[in-house]
């Protein structure tokens, strides 16, 4: 039997190749970068809204993300709005929006939305790690991981493998494995 297909809308190459790495072989991962509108509104409304958008556009099976970064001396923000701040103010930024807080934790969200098709329910999956913002440390090609310190090592800092072991991303990915494990 050959496994499930599922298409993963993202432009991120990044994402595409973490998400390749934890699910495959077991479930087929397709690039399809369509760029889906998102709402303002909670990780799980947002992810919810953009996997109805893309099974529509799709016609078919899909799977999106979205990402947070939650800091708590901000109850929660940025939140699923860390990629706007990002641009907008960077790394250096980021850090700075806690310069009056001696609580720099901070948790990573990743929510994963999967639909089988136009008119089917979304199921969210979705994944917690805790950790620290500091100052950048590690290559900074990919979003914030250079200032989301977790175990004593920026995610940046670490390589592919460790990271997919620890990471939000690694554990909703889990998640979802096992509900296909389970249902399919």
């Amino acid at each position: 039997m050959s496994p499930p297909c599922v298409n993963f809308v993202t432009s991120n190459s990044n994402k595409l190749r973490e998400v390749k790495a934890i699910l495959e072989p077991g479930i087929e991962i397709q690039s399809n970068p369509i760029d889906i509108e998102e709402i303002q509104g909670s990780i799980e409304e947002i992810t919810e809204s953009k996997c109805r958008k893309a099974a529509e556009v799709i016609n078919g099976p899909v799977l999106v993300e979205d990402t947070a970064l939650c800091f708590d001396a901000l109850a929660g923000l940025p939140g699923p709005y860390i990629k706007w701040f990002l641009t907008k103010i960077g790394h250096e930024g980021l850090n700075n929006l806690l310069a009056a807080y001696s609580n720099k934790s901070a948790e990573a969200v990743c929510t994963f939305g999967y639909s089988e098709g136009p008119g089917h329910e979304p199921i969210i999956f979705q994944g917690r790690c805790p950790g620290n913002i500091v100052p950048a440390r590690g290559p900074t090609h990919f979003g914030w991981d250079a200032i989301f310190e977790h175990e004593g090592k920026t995610f940046a800092e670490m390589d592919g493998v460790q990271k997919n072991q620890v990471s939000h991303r690694s554990r909703a990915l889990e998640k979802l494995r096992q509900w296909f494990d389970r249902d399919h």
